[in-house]
Protein backbone atom coordinates (compact mmCIF):
# COMPACT_ATOMS: atom_id res chain seq x y z
CA UNK A 1 0.00 0.00 0.00
CA UNK A 2 1.77 3.27 -1.16
CA UNK A 3 0.49 6.98 0.58
CA UNK A 4 -1.30 9.61 -0.42
CA UNK A 5 1.01 12.39 -1.46
CA UNK A 6 -0.03 15.38 -0.48
CA UNK A 7 2.33 17.83 -1.10
CA UNK A 8 3.63 16.06 -4.42
CA UNK A 9 4.64 19.08 -7.31
CA UNK A 10 1.68 18.50 -10.31
CA UNK A 11 1.89 20.68 -13.60
CA UNK A 12 -2.02 22.50 -13.16
CA UNK A 13 -1.42 23.53 -9.67
CA UNK A 14 -3.23 27.13 -9.84
CA UNK A 15 -6.37 25.91 -11.96
CA UNK A 16 -9.03 25.91 -9.47
CA UNK A 17 -12.31 23.91 -11.04
CA UNK A 18 -15.80 24.59 -9.79
CA UNK A 19 -17.65 21.14 -10.91
CA UNK A 20 -21.06 21.07 -10.40
CA UNK A 21 -21.79 18.06 -12.46
CA UNK A 22 -23.44 14.74 -11.15
CA UNK A 23 -22.35 11.43 -11.64
CA UNK A 24 -20.01 10.31 -14.22
CA UNK A 25 -19.11 12.41 -17.22
CA UNK A 26 -18.24 15.73 -15.46
CA UNK A 27 -16.73 13.97 -12.89
CA UNK A 28 -14.43 12.13 -15.34
CA UNK A 29 -13.62 15.35 -16.81
CA UNK A 30 -12.59 17.03 -13.14
CA UNK A 31 -10.76 13.44 -12.68
CA UNK A 32 -8.31 14.02 -15.34
CA UNK A 33 -7.96 17.60 -13.98
CA UNK A 34 -6.97 16.79 -10.54
CA UNK A 35 -4.89 13.89 -11.03
CA UNK A 36 -2.39 16.15 -12.41
CA UNK A 37 -3.15 18.89 -9.78
CA UNK A 38 -5.45 21.00 -10.53
CA UNK A 39 -7.72 22.55 -7.34
CA UNK A 40 -11.09 20.55 -8.35
CA UNK A 41 -13.66 21.66 -5.87
CA UNK A 42 -16.82 19.52 -6.38
CA UNK A 43 -20.01 21.83 -5.11
CA UNK A 44 -22.97 19.47 -4.30
CA UNK A 45 -26.46 19.61 -2.50
CA UNK A 46 -25.93 19.50 1.15
CA UNK A 47 -28.71 17.53 1.39
CA UNK A 48 -27.38 14.51 -0.55
CA UNK A 49 -24.46 15.70 -2.50
CA UNK A 50 -23.55 13.84 -5.82
CA UNK A 51 -25.55 10.99 -6.68
CA UNK A 52 -22.45 9.14 -7.73
CA UNK A 53 -21.95 8.79 -3.97
CA UNK A 54 -25.55 6.27 -4.06
CA UNK A 55 -23.44 4.18 -5.85
CA UNK A 56 -22.25 1.57 -3.32
CA UNK A 57 -21.62 -2.17 -2.93
CA UNK A 58 -21.71 -3.18 0.65
CA UNK A 59 -23.02 0.48 1.40
CA UNK A 60 -19.63 1.60 0.36
CA UNK A 61 -19.06 4.11 -2.35
CA UNK A 62 -16.83 2.37 -4.22
CA UNK A 63 -17.20 4.37 -7.26
CA UNK A 64 -16.85 7.79 -5.03
CA UNK A 65 -13.75 6.71 -3.51
CA UNK A 66 -12.30 6.42 -7.25
CA UNK A 67 -13.22 9.06 -9.62
CA UNK A 68 -13.58 11.84 -6.51
CA UNK A 69 -9.78 11.17 -5.44
CA UNK A 70 -7.97 14.60 -5.45
CA UNK A 71 -10.78 16.71 -5.24
CA UNK A 72 -12.73 18.44 -2.43
CA UNK A 73 -15.92 19.21 -1.45
CA UNK A 74 -18.14 22.01 -0.94
CA UNK A 75 -21.51 21.91 -0.23
CA UNK A 76 -24.18 25.01 -1.47
CA UNK A 77 -27.85 25.19 -1.65
CA UNK A 78 -28.02 26.67 -5.16
CA UNK A 79 -31.65 27.25 -4.26
CA UNK A 80 -31.08 29.77 -1.82
CA UNK A 81 -30.37 33.27 -2.72
CA UNK A 82 -27.21 33.27 -0.66
CA UNK A 83 -26.12 30.32 -1.97
CA UNK A 84 -26.30 31.61 -5.64
CA UNK A 85 -24.25 34.69 -4.31
CA UNK A 86 -21.26 32.64 -3.23
CA UNK A 87 -20.95 31.18 -6.02
CA UNK A 88 -20.98 33.69 -8.17
CA UNK A 89 -18.34 34.75 -5.63
CA UNK A 90 -16.16 31.61 -6.33
CA UNK A 91 -16.75 31.87 -10.24
CA UNK A 92 -14.81 34.93 -9.81
CA UNK A 93 -11.67 32.95 -8.52
CA UNK A 94 -11.63 30.26 -11.11
CA UNK A 95 -10.30 29.31 -14.36
CA UNK A 96 -12.73 26.60 -14.88
CA UNK A 97 -16.62 25.87 -14.27
CA UNK A 98 -18.25 22.12 -15.22
CA UNK A 99 -21.96 21.71 -15.28
CA UNK A 100 -23.88 19.30 -16.50
CA UNK A 101 -27.64 20.55 -16.11
CA UNK A 102 -30.38 20.00 -19.23
CA UNK A 103 -29.40 22.25 -21.66
CA UNK A 104 -31.11 25.74 -20.79
CA UNK A 105 -31.46 25.25 -16.80
CA UNK A 106 -27.85 27.14 -16.01
CA UNK A 107 -29.91 30.21 -18.02
CA UNK A 108 -32.93 29.50 -15.92
CA UNK A 109 -31.50 30.07 -12.61
CA UNK A 110 -29.93 33.14 -13.59
CA UNK A 111 -26.22 32.02 -14.18
CA UNK A 112 -25.75 31.44 -18.11
CA UNK A 113 -22.29 31.79 -19.61
CA UNK A 114 -23.31 35.48 -20.64
CA UNK A 115 -23.50 35.67 -16.48
CA UNK A 116 -20.63 33.31 -15.59
CA UNK A 117 -18.33 35.64 -18.32
CA UNK A 118 -19.43 38.91 -17.33
CA UNK A 119 -17.90 37.69 -13.56
CA UNK A 120 -14.98 35.95 -15.07
CA UNK A 121 -14.29 36.70 -18.64
CA UNK A 122 -11.44 33.85 -19.25
CA UNK A 123 -13.61 31.44 -17.49
CA UNK A 124 -13.62 28.17 -19.60
CA UNK A 125 -17.20 26.71 -18.90
CA UNK A 126 -18.13 23.04 -19.68
CA UNK A 127 -21.56 22.09 -20.57
CA UNK A 128 -21.79 18.26 -20.16
CA UNK A 129 -24.99 16.42 -21.61
CA UNK A 130 -26.66 13.65 -23.42
CA UNK A 131 -27.01 15.54 -26.97
CA UNK A 132 -25.88 18.78 -27.06
CA UNK A 133 -26.75 22.14 -26.20
CA UNK A 134 -28.68 22.57 -29.60
CA UNK A 135 -30.29 20.77 -31.75
CA UNK A 136 -33.96 18.98 -31.70
CA UNK A 137 -32.94 16.35 -28.74
CA UNK A 138 -31.19 18.69 -26.72
CA UNK A 139 -33.91 18.44 -23.85
CA UNK A 140 -35.01 14.69 -24.07
CA UNK A 141 -32.77 12.72 -20.99
CA UNK A 142 -29.29 12.19 -21.82
CA UNK A 143 -28.27 8.98 -20.00
CA UNK A 144 -25.51 7.17 -21.58
CA UNK A 145 -27.03 4.31 -21.84
CA UNK A 146 -29.64 6.16 -24.32
CA UNK A 147 -26.56 7.56 -26.56
CA UNK A 148 -24.75 4.13 -26.66
CA UNK A 149 -28.00 2.89 -28.52
CA UNK A 150 -28.30 5.64 -30.78
CA UNK A 151 -25.12 6.16 -31.47
CA UNK A 152 -24.10 2.73 -32.98
CA UNK A 153 -21.98 1.42 -30.86
CA UNK A 154 -24.63 -1.16 -29.34
CA UNK A 155 -25.57 -2.44 -32.59
CA UNK A 156 -22.22 -3.37 -33.81
CA UNK A 157 -21.86 -5.43 -29.89
CA UNK A 158 -23.15 -8.94 -29.40
CA UNK A 159 -23.87 -11.21 -32.09
CA UNK A 160 -25.90 -11.63 -35.65
CA UNK A 161 -28.54 -13.82 -33.82
CA UNK A 162 -29.28 -11.88 -30.72
CA UNK A 163 -29.96 -8.42 -29.68
CA UNK A 164 -27.34 -5.80 -29.65
CA UNK A 165 -25.20 -4.63 -26.42
CA UNK A 166 -24.91 -2.01 -24.36
CA UNK A 167 -21.62 -1.88 -22.80
CA UNK A 168 -21.51 -3.19 -19.00
CA UNK A 169 -20.00 0.13 -17.60
CA UNK A 170 -20.58 4.15 -17.96
CA UNK A 171 -18.96 4.47 -21.61
CA UNK A 172 -20.31 7.05 -22.83
CA UNK A 173 -19.37 8.87 -20.13
CA UNK A 174 -15.86 7.99 -19.52
CA UNK A 175 -15.19 9.08 -23.46
CA UNK A 176 -16.99 12.29 -22.98
CA UNK A 177 -14.86 12.69 -19.76
CA UNK A 178 -11.60 12.32 -21.45
CA UNK A 179 -12.65 14.25 -24.60
CA UNK A 180 -13.79 17.41 -21.97
CA UNK A 181 -10.13 17.08 -20.43
CA UNK A 182 -8.45 17.69 -23.40
CA UNK A 183 -11.09 20.90 -24.31
CA UNK A 184 -10.17 22.55 -21.27
CA UNK A 185 -6.29 22.08 -21.77
CA UNK A 186 -7.00 23.57 -25.17
CA UNK A 187 -8.91 26.40 -24.10
CA UNK A 188 -6.87 27.28 -20.91
CA UNK A 189 -3.84 27.00 -23.60
CA UNK A 190 -6.24 29.85 -25.51
CA UNK A 191 -6.04 32.19 -22.24
CA UNK A 192 -2.65 31.41 -21.64
CA UNK A 193 -2.09 33.52 -25.10
CA UNK A 194 -4.53 36.62 -24.34
CA UNK A 195 -7.23 35.09 -25.63
CA UNK A 196 -10.33 35.32 -23.63
CA UNK A 197 -13.02 32.21 -21.90
CA UNK A 198 -15.08 30.18 -24.17
CA UNK A 199 -17.61 27.57 -23.53
CA UNK A 200 -17.39 23.66 -24.41
CA UNK A 201 -20.30 22.34 -25.35
CA UNK A 202 -19.67 18.20 -24.26
CA UNK A 203 -22.16 16.23 -25.48
CA UNK A 204 -22.25 12.30 -24.64
CA UNK A 205 -23.36 11.58 -28.20
CA UNK A 206 -20.50 12.90 -30.51
CA UNK A 207 -16.78 11.52 -28.40
CA UNK A 208 -18.78 7.64 -28.53
CA UNK A 209 -19.51 8.09 -32.07
CA UNK A 210 -16.09 9.59 -32.89
CA UNK A 211 -14.61 6.39 -32.01
CA UNK A 212 -16.49 4.15 -34.46
CA UNK A 213 -14.15 5.20 -37.17
CA UNK A 214 -15.32 5.39 -40.57
CA UNK A 215 -18.96 3.92 -40.25
CA UNK A 216 -20.31 6.72 -42.31
CA UNK A 217 -18.09 6.80 -44.68
CA UNK A 218 -18.40 2.80 -45.09
CA UNK A 219 -21.69 3.24 -45.39
CA UNK A 220 -21.99 5.44 -48.18
CA UNK A 221 -19.54 3.39 -50.36
CA UNK A 222 -21.19 -0.06 -49.30
CA UNK A 223 -24.96 0.86 -48.22
CA UNK A 224 -24.58 -2.37 -46.24
CA UNK A 225 -25.14 -2.72 -42.62
CA UNK A 226 -22.75 -5.11 -41.10
CA UNK A 227 -23.97 -7.71 -38.90
CA UNK A 228 -22.50 -7.96 -35.53
CA UNK A 229 -19.95 -10.72 -35.26
CA UNK A 230 -19.39 -10.82 -31.81
CA UNK A 231 -15.36 -10.70 -31.27
CA UNK A 232 -14.39 -11.35 -34.78
CA UNK A 233 -13.94 -8.02 -36.88
CA UNK A 234 -15.25 -7.12 -40.20
CA UNK A 235 -12.03 -5.76 -41.13
CA UNK A 236 -9.23 -8.39 -40.40
CA UNK A 237 -8.65 -12.13 -39.81
CA UNK A 238 -8.04 -14.14 -38.08
CA UNK A 239 -9.39 -11.82 -35.09
CA UNK A 240 -11.19 -13.87 -31.73
CA UNK A 241 -11.90 -15.02 -28.58
CA UNK A 242 -11.33 -18.68 -28.42
CA UNK A 243 -11.77 -20.85 -25.65
CA UNK A 244 -9.33 -23.20 -24.15
CA UNK A 245 -9.33 -26.67 -23.36
CA UNK A 246 -9.73 -25.63 -19.29
CA UNK A 247 -12.94 -23.27 -20.14
CA UNK A 248 -10.22 -20.30 -20.04
CA UNK A 249 -10.05 -17.84 -23.18
CA UNK A 250 -7.65 -16.18 -25.25
CA UNK A 251 -7.83 -12.82 -27.45
CA UNK A 252 -5.74 -13.19 -30.75
CA UNK A 253 -5.48 -10.46 -33.56
CA UNK A 254 -3.64 -11.35 -36.49
CA UNK A 255 -4.51 -8.11 -38.29
CA UNK A 256 -1.29 -7.81 -40.69
CA UNK A 257 -0.33 -10.23 -43.01
CA UNK A 258 2.89 -11.30 -41.82
CA UNK A 259 1.12 -12.10 -38.36
CA UNK A 260 -1.45 -14.26 -39.63
CA UNK A 261 1.34 -16.44 -41.73
CA UNK A 262 2.94 -16.79 -38.13
CA UNK A 263 -0.09 -17.89 -36.46
CA UNK A 264 -0.61 -20.58 -39.39
CA UNK A 265 2.30 -22.06 -38.95
CA UNK A 266 2.21 -21.66 -35.49
CA UNK A 267 -0.94 -24.30 -34.97
CA UNK A 268 0.78 -26.74 -37.87
CA UNK A 269 -1.65 -25.11 -40.64
CA UNK A 270 1.32 -23.46 -43.14
CA UNK A 271 -0.18 -24.74 -46.27
CA UNK A 272 -3.37 -21.85 -45.71
CA UNK A 273 -0.68 -18.98 -46.41
CA UNK A 274 -0.92 -19.84 -50.45
CA UNK A 275 -4.45 -21.21 -50.63
CA UNK A 276 -6.41 -19.03 -52.39
CA UNK A 277 -9.27 -18.83 -49.61
CA UNK A 278 -6.80 -17.63 -47.05
CA UNK A 279 -3.76 -15.32 -49.32
CA UNK A 280 -4.91 -11.86 -48.23
CA UNK A 281 -6.73 -10.44 -45.21
CA UNK A 282 -9.48 -9.78 -47.59
CA UNK A 283 -9.85 -13.38 -48.45
CA UNK A 284 -9.92 -14.27 -45.09
CA UNK A 285 -12.32 -12.07 -44.14
CA UNK A 286 -14.46 -13.52 -47.05
CA UNK A 287 -14.17 -17.08 -45.65
CA UNK A 288 -14.22 -16.20 -41.94
CA UNK A 289 -15.37 -19.17 -41.00
CA UNK A 290 -12.85 -21.49 -42.68
CA UNK A 291 -9.89 -19.08 -41.94
CA UNK A 292 -11.02 -19.56 -38.12
CA UNK A 293 -12.02 -23.26 -37.81
CA UNK A 294 -8.48 -24.27 -37.36
CA UNK A 295 -7.65 -21.96 -35.14
CA UNK A 296 -10.58 -22.87 -33.04
CA UNK A 297 -9.95 -26.78 -32.85
CA UNK A 298 -6.15 -25.97 -32.14
CA UNK A 299 -6.97 -23.50 -29.15
CA UNK A 300 -9.55 -25.71 -28.21
CA UNK A 301 -7.51 -28.94 -27.67
CA UNK A 302 -4.83 -27.03 -25.44
CA UNK A 303 -4.79 -25.68 -21.77
CA UNK A 304 -4.58 -21.79 -21.84
CA UNK A 305 -0.68 -22.22 -20.50
CA UNK A 306 0.67 -24.52 -23.35
CA UNK A 307 -1.23 -22.20 -25.75
CA UNK A 308 -0.02 -19.29 -24.41
CA UNK A 309 3.68 -20.96 -24.70
CA UNK A 310 2.85 -22.04 -28.27
CA UNK A 311 2.21 -18.66 -29.42
CA UNK A 312 5.04 -16.84 -27.82
CA UNK A 313 7.83 -19.16 -29.42
CA UNK A 314 5.87 -18.17 -32.11
CA UNK A 315 5.82 -14.67 -31.94
CA UNK A 316 1.93 -14.43 -32.57
CA UNK A 317 0.10 -11.87 -30.74
CA UNK A 318 -2.23 -13.67 -28.56
CA UNK A 319 -3.14 -12.77 -24.63
CA UNK A 320 -5.27 -14.49 -22.28
CA UNK A 321 -8.73 -12.78 -21.38
CA UNK A 322 -8.55 -11.96 -17.74
CA UNK A 323 -11.07 -11.38 -15.34
CA UNK A 324 -9.80 -8.80 -12.52
CA UNK A 325 -8.48 -11.21 -10.04
CA UNK A 326 -6.46 -12.09 -12.57
CA UNK A 327 -5.73 -8.25 -14.07
CA UNK A 328 -4.33 -7.41 -10.38
CA UNK A 329 -2.54 -10.67 -9.92
CA UNK A 330 -0.10 -10.18 -13.43
CA UNK A 331 3.17 -9.48 -12.55
CA UNK A 332 3.23 -6.75 -15.54
CA UNK A 333 0.03 -5.13 -13.81
CA UNK A 334 1.71 -5.73 -10.41
CA UNK A 335 5.94 -4.10 -12.10
CA UNK A 336 4.15 -1.09 -13.65
CA UNK A 337 1.97 -0.44 -10.38
CA UNK A 338 -1.24 -0.14 -12.80
CA UNK A 339 -3.33 -1.10 -9.72
CA UNK A 340 -2.37 1.28 -6.73
CA UNK A 341 -3.48 0.71 -3.47
CA UNK A 342 -4.22 3.64 -1.09
CA UNK A 343 -5.58 4.02 2.63
CA UNK A 344 -9.20 4.24 3.04
CA UNK A 345 -10.80 4.48 6.45
CA UNK A 346 -13.74 2.14 5.17
CA UNK A 347 -12.14 -0.88 3.48
CA UNK A 348 -8.33 -0.29 5.14
CA UNK A 349 -7.27 0.03 1.61
CA UNK A 350 -8.36 0.89 -1.57
CA UNK A 351 -7.32 -0.40 -4.90
CA UNK A 352 -8.01 2.12 -7.76
CA UNK A 353 -6.29 2.78 -11.42
CA UNK A 354 -3.10 5.09 -11.23
CA UNK A 355 -2.60 8.11 -12.39
CA UNK A 356 -2.78 7.59 -16.93
CA UNK A 357 -0.86 8.63 -18.85
CA UNK A 358 2.75 9.06 -17.32
CA UNK A 359 4.56 12.27 -17.41
CA UNK A 360 8.47 11.98 -17.29
CA UNK A 361 8.81 15.40 -16.40
CA UNK A 362 5.53 16.74 -14.83
CA UNK A 363 3.47 13.58 -14.29
CA UNK A 364 0.37 13.58 -12.05
CA UNK A 365 -0.25 11.63 -8.70
CA UNK A 366 -3.21 10.72 -6.26
CA UNK A 367 -2.56 13.55 -3.53
CA UNK A 368 -5.85 13.13 -1.54
CA UNK A 369 -8.65 10.89 -0.88
CA UNK A 370 -12.39 11.52 -2.16
CA UNK A 371 -13.66 13.69 0.24
CA UNK A 372 -16.35 13.75 2.62
CA UNK A 373 -19.57 15.93 2.03
CA UNK A 374 -19.03 18.97 2.56
CA UNK A 375 -15.57 18.26 3.85
CA UNK A 376 -13.85 21.52 2.36
CA UNK A 377 -16.33 24.06 3.23
CA UNK A 378 -14.52 26.01 5.85
CA UNK A 379 -11.10 26.04 4.04
CA UNK A 380 -12.89 27.25 0.62
CA UNK A 381 -15.45 29.98 2.10
CA UNK A 382 -12.48 31.24 4.55
CA UNK A 383 -10.50 31.57 1.37
CA UNK A 384 -13.40 34.31 0.78
CA UNK A 385 -13.34 36.13 3.46
CA UNK A 386 -16.24 34.05 5.96
CA UNK A 387 -15.12 33.50 9.63
CA UNK A 388 -16.08 30.43 11.24
CA UNK A 389 -19.39 32.32 12.98
CA UNK A 390 -20.52 33.19 9.64
CA UNK A 391 -19.81 30.36 7.99
CA UNK A 392 -21.49 28.36 11.50
CA UNK A 393 -24.41 30.27 10.68
CA UNK A 394 -24.63 29.49 6.92
CA UNK A 395 -24.63 25.53 8.06
CA UNK A 396 -27.22 26.61 10.70
CA UNK A 397 -29.95 28.15 8.01
CA UNK A 398 -28.97 25.23 5.36
CA UNK A 399 -26.73 27.35 2.79
CA UNK A 400 -24.16 24.71 2.40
Amino acid sequence: MRPFRPDAKVPLEGIRVLDLSRLVAGNMVSLQLADFGAEVIKIEDPRKGDPLRDWRTNNISVHWKVYARNKKSMTLNLRAAEGMELLRKLVATAQVFIENYRPGTLEEMGIGPDVLHAINPKLIIVRVSGWGQDGPYREKPGFGSLVEGISTFASKNGFADRPPVLPPLALADMIAGLYGANAVLIALHEVERGGAGQVIDLPLLDPIFSILGPEAALYKLTQRIEKRVGSRSNNTAPRNVYETSDGRFIAISASIQSMAERLYRAIGRADMIDDPRFRTNTDRVKNIDEAERPVTEFIKARTLADNLAVFEAAEVTAAPVYDIDQFIADPHVQARQIVTELPDDEMGSVPMHAVVPRLSGTPGEIRTAAPKLGQHNNEILGGLGLDAAAIDDLRTRKVI
